[in-house]
């Protein structure tokens, strides 16, 4: 973290484990800032998956599961950090969006994150909960001008059928509520700005120009810098 700091994947096939385990019961009684930052940032990867350009049948499917549970179990969890249920069901969402990432890449959001992660001392889960209303916003914002027929719009629309739990609403009023209970989402959860972490206006240009790494590229729609720009003054 710094001024020359830098974010990279360290994998190997020798790092793969024969088993995973995954207890929920291991989780109960985590601090509730804990309970948001990686909720949320389950929840953006199953998003950014399900909207990715490499999204396909095999990913939907795990992603609109993973989503089921994620968007009503957050919240439930938060506000009771004892509630089984609510983390056995924000397990299994984490489980799934690892799987969906994996195999369709993600968005904007891990884009910004990246270079976020690398120059500031800002929790990962934090920053994607952070960006992920205003990123939803401008790809929504940005493919109803350039590209208006786009089957990701539709997507957009299902996740905020989901989320306000109503299939009745129409793709315009669901896009625009699933940004609203995003922005609401940050109240709720209390989230910071990235100010928190020390990030100026003026370091905006510098993590732009560093957003184009491999989450980036998966992105439904190519963002601007401006646009980019746009958004990360938002978050400030």
């Amino acid at each position: 973290t710094g001024e020359g700091g830098f974010k990279k994947s360290f994998r190997h096939d020798s790092l793969m484990p024969r088993w995973a385990v995954i207890d929920p019961s291991w989780m109960l009684s985590l601090p509730v800032q804990q309970i948001a930052f990686n909720g949320l940032d389950a929840i953006t990867q199953l998003i950014e998956g399900y909207t990715s350009s490499k999204a396909n049948s095999f990913t939907d499917g795990l992603a609109l599961a993973g989503l089921a549970k994620a968007l009503d179990a957050l919240p439930r969890w938060f506000n009771n950090p004892e509630d089984v249920q609510a983390a056995g069901d924000m397990a299994y969402a984490a489980l799934m969006s690892g799987i969906v990432l994996a195999h369709a890449g993600l968005g904007a959001v891990h884009g910004l994150a990246a270079p976020l992660g690398a120059f500031f001392p800002a929790p990962h889960g934090a920053v994607c909960g952070i960006l992920l209303a205003e990123c939803t916003a401008m790809n929504i914002e940005q493919l109803q001008l350039q590209q208006p027929n786009s089957e990701t719009l539709s997507r957009y629309a299902h996740v905020g059928r989901l989320l306000m739990n109503d299939p009745t609403l129409n793709d315009k009023s669901a896009q625009l509520l699933l940004i609203e209970q995003l922005r609401q989402w940050h109240q709720d959860f209390g989230l910071p700005g990235l100010s928190q972490f020390g990030m100026q206006q003026a370091d905006i240009p510098r993590v732009v120009a560093n957003a184009r790494g491999n989450s980036i590229k998966t992105n439904p729609i190519v963002l601007s810098d401006e646009q980019l720009a746009k958004i990360l003054t938002a978050c400030l």
